[in-house]
């Protein structure tokens, strides 16, 4: 994609044209089952093409991966931020959710000890018993070593260790233990980069910068919780790996967290996902180099409002027009139910509307 910030570039790009998997249901007219779509390939695969074909004809692309697996490719699986602290991802309501592994503060100085020893000892705990020999198999294929460039945000990653109103009663009341909490995240979010990076032959001078959080819970924090809880924690993972004025410090919140905004600003975050309720004009404010991608609300595309999809970019695009720097995109995750048919709207919305020149 040509640099949002040009002055060269013709109109306002477009970042939603990929889509999501899911949208497959609606689309096709096939009953939900997402858990079959996440676990069948061949059927997964089957309504990839089919969409494809479909959205070929409407918007000329094909955006969704019709390209099977090859397991003698795939890395083994290594352990991750969630398995050193102990929470299991457990299928539920159409989805995966990480759940507690804490329930009590006693219960979390326990978990944080267990912890603290695993970041002491990261490698062993991280890597699998056949890593060397399968890193061997597969790096003289030609694969490289999957590095650490990003995770569940640390508020969002917190609440489901911990839970929400735990967290919340933990930061207020007992701020040394939350202290403990937030340095273990960090500590150990630094340790699984460092392997990853030494194995895969790198060094801090030599490892690609740049690192992304999704971080949907942070709206749940008032700006001294989280500047206490989840600043010193990107903070000190930014610092690590995107160090550079121009790296990529991205994050995703598609929350109302309009109130960290300032915060936020202070990290030089260059790509932002947030909620439908922040808007340009508040983003551009305290984050003058961010690429923004947004703002359309998920729900106003997934409702496929053509009125109000057209009148969402052109706010958008009146906020962002004199500085640029606007990807057009959904502010937030393309639900089932967002048409091909709006798709091609948008895309016509900007050739007529979005345009710079």
């Amino acid at each position: 994609m040509a640099d949002p910030f040009g002055r060269d570039i013709p109109q306002v790009p477009l970042g939603l044209w990929r889509m999501n998997r899911e949208c497959v249901f609606a689309e096709l007219g096939v009953e939900e089952d997402y858990w079959r779509l996440e676990t069948d390939e061949a059927w997964r695969g089957a309504l990839a093409r089919a969409y494809n074909d479909r959205a070929e004809r409407i918007i000329g692309r094909r955006p969704l991966n019709e390209r099977p697996s090859d397991p003698s490719r795939a890395w083994p699986r290594t352990k991750t931020l969630a398995d050193v602290f102990e929470a299991k991802n457990v299928w539920s309501s159409n989805s995966w959710w990480l759940m507690e592994s804490a329930h009590t503060e006693a219960e979390l100085a326990r978990l944080l000890d267990r912890v603290e020893s695993r970041i002491e000892n990261m490698r062993a705990f991280l890597l699998p018993d056949n890593w060397d020999e399968e890193k061997a198999r597969l790096t003289a294929l030609g694969l490289k070593v999957p590095l650490y460039r990003f995770q569940r945000g640390p508020v969002t990653f917190a609440t489901s260790v911990y839970g929400i109103e735990n967290l919340l009663f933990l930061l207020m009341g007992n701020p040394d233990l939350g202290a403990r909490f937030r340095d273990a995240i960090l500590n150990a979010m630094l340790a699984i980069g460092r392997v990853m990076d030494e194995e895969a032959g790198l060094t801090p001078e030599t490892a690609p910068h740049g690192f992304q959080f999704n971080d949907d819970n942070c709206y749940t924090l008032s700006p001294d919780l989280y500047e206490f809880f989840g600043y010193p924690i990107l903070k000190g993972v930014f610092d690590r790996y995107s160090p550079n004025p121009g790296d990529r410090r991205a994050q995703h919140s598609d929350s109302a967290m309009s109130h960290l905004l300032p915060i936020l600003g202070r990290l030089g975050l260059t790509w932002t996902n947030f909620g439908p309720t922040v808007t340009v004009a508040e983003i551009r404010e305290h984050l003058p180099r961010a690429v923004i991608h947004g703002q359309l609300a998920p729900f106003t595309f997934m409702r496929n409002d053509a009125a109000g999809i057209v009148r969402e970019f052109r706010r958008d695009f009146a906020m962002a027009r004199e500085r640029r720097g606007l990807v057009f995109d959904t502010a937030g995750s393309i639900n089932n139910g967002s048409s091909l048919a709006s798709l091609r709207l948008i895309m016509s919305t900007i050739q007529r509307e979005g345009r710079y020149d």
